[in-house]
């Protein structure tokens, strides 16, 4: 009689039990409750949404600040190296004795003004605006890769934060479950139809969601402050993320190739290293220029002061005219140097654009694969697994409450539900991640989002 009462008094949580397991959803109805991750409360800007996320690290991101600092700086150089070199203005006093000091002296002493310009060989101040020109091209480019390698960056930071919210919020679904198991197999045994190691394994698996529960806490405050460093946010800041995702289409994607093609003509990276290339060659032609001579011409006005007794005038002032030129007629070690120097600066820049366009490739085909995997496996836990382990769970429940299914065989059930959960959640952050990177290696904002 005692143990009919035991087992009665113990049917209604066994009951519960079963109700939450039918309605705990395959997939969309999982609850998240991020302030339970690191004991956070609301921002003053609510919730944080992926969009928001993106824009804010665009408009307060220091790395992009400081590119674009770079390009408003180098967009000023292009114009002083097209200009021509300072003139420049002297005074002198010349031919003055040195016994006297008298400027009336000798009829050669005389005050000059003089003006001098520097022309370079033709051709030189064009190359060098055009050398700098194709690096104002590339600090362009280098600014729009930086603001879509950031984007990603934020998108892969965000469906972390959002995974590690929503197993955080699985993880305290099954903390309460376990606890109920906890309480059923204590009852079971304080009444004789139970076993003593039920209530340990019950406990022990309690524990190990703790575990759990600490590692995701510690994963999550992590991924917050990466995600406010990219915000430029104080690194504790609180983040409170949507109760889910607004967007888990997970689409098709084009063709591998077709995706290559489009990165090789899209991808800024690309065009950073194409503009160097030509920055480069516009240095070689202008280092095999500096083997001519540049031109420097001037003009000077003497004026002398002493008297013509012969004239009984004063001696008329003196006017120069100057032209020079330089000889680089050390052009064996310097100039012929300079251009070996350019030449395999050429070399060198090529082939860093080429190990780009590799390296791009690889890029895209690994998160296309990324991609492909992730899709599949969240595809295969939403429709076979979970779906599969729901029904066990509540079959094996079924059959635990008249004895015909041990203790053990529930709760490690339960635990398989319980990671296939957890499991989906991960693959589809994962995806979204791979695409948020394919995105990036490609070229673009984003990519189906």
């Amino acid at each position: 009689m005692s143990i009919f009462r035991g087992i009665v008094s113990h049917h209604h949580l066994l009951s519960y039990l079963f109700a939450c397991l039918w309605l705990m959803p395959a997939v969309a109805g999982l609850a998240q409750t991020a302030s339970a991750a690191d004991s956070e409360t609301l921002p003053k800007s609510g919730i944080l949404e992926l969009d928001q996320a993106v824009a804010t690290a665009l408009a307060h991101n220091a790395e992009l600040a400081a590119l674009q600092a770079q390009l408003d700086a180098i967009r000023a150089v292009p114009s002083q190296a097209g200009a021509l070199p300072d003139p420049v203005l002297s005074l002198s006093v010349m031919n003055l004795p040195t016994d006297t000091f008298n400027f009336e002296q000798d009829p050669m002493t005389q005050i000059q003004v003089a003006l001098s310009q520097s022309l370079p060989y033709p051709g030189k101040r064009k190359l060098r605006q055009k050398a700098v020109a194709y690096q104002v091209e590339a600090s362009d480019s280098m600014l729009a890769e930086g603001n879509i390698a950031k984007i990603a960056e934020v998108r892969v930071a965000w469906w972390q934060l959002m995974q590690l919210d929503l197993a955080l919020q699985i993880v305290g679904q099954n903390k309460d479950l376990m606890r109920g198991f906890v309480d059923i197999a204590q009852t079971k045994y304080k009444v004789g139809n139970g076993l003593q190691q039920d209530v340990l394994l019950a406990q022990l698996e309690l524990s190990r969601l703790l575990d759990r529960e600490l590692q995701l806490q510690g994963q999550r405050r992590g991924t917050r402050a990466e995600l406010n460093a990219l915000m430029n946010r104080p690194s504790d800041r609180t983040i409170t993320m949507p109760a889910l995702p607004h967007n888990t289409a997970l689409p098709e994607l084009a063709t591998e190739t077709t995706l290559l093609q489009k990165a090789g003509a899209g991808r800024t990276l690309i065009d950073v290293h194409r503009h160097l290339v030509e920055a480069a060659r516009a240095d070689l032609e202008l280092a095999r220029k500096d083997r001519y001579p540049d031109l420097k011409i001037g003009v000077a006005y003497g004026f002398r002061q002493s008297h013509d007794p012969i004239r009984n005038t004063g001696r008329p002032d003196l006017l120069s005219v100057m032209l020079s030129i330089n000889l680089p007629i050390y052009s064996a070690a310097k100039q012929s140097k300079a251009v070996e120097q350019r030449v395999h600066e050429v070399s060198r820049r090529e082939f860093m654009l080429h190990d780009t366009l590799r390296n791009v490739e690889a890029s895209v085909s690994r998160h296309f694969a990324n991609y492909h995997a992730a899709r599949s496996q969240t595809v295969l836990l939403e429709t076979a697994i979970i779906p599969q382990a729901q029904l066990t769970v509540s079959s094996m429940l079924a059959g635990y409450r008249v004895n015909e299914v041990d203790f053990l065989n529930l709760v490690s059930t339960q635990i398989t539900l319980y990671n296939a959960q957890i499991n989906y959640w991960e693959s589809l952050s994962k995806a979204k991640q791979a695409l948020a990177m394919l995105a990036s290696a490609i070229g673009e904002d984003a990519l189906y989002e």
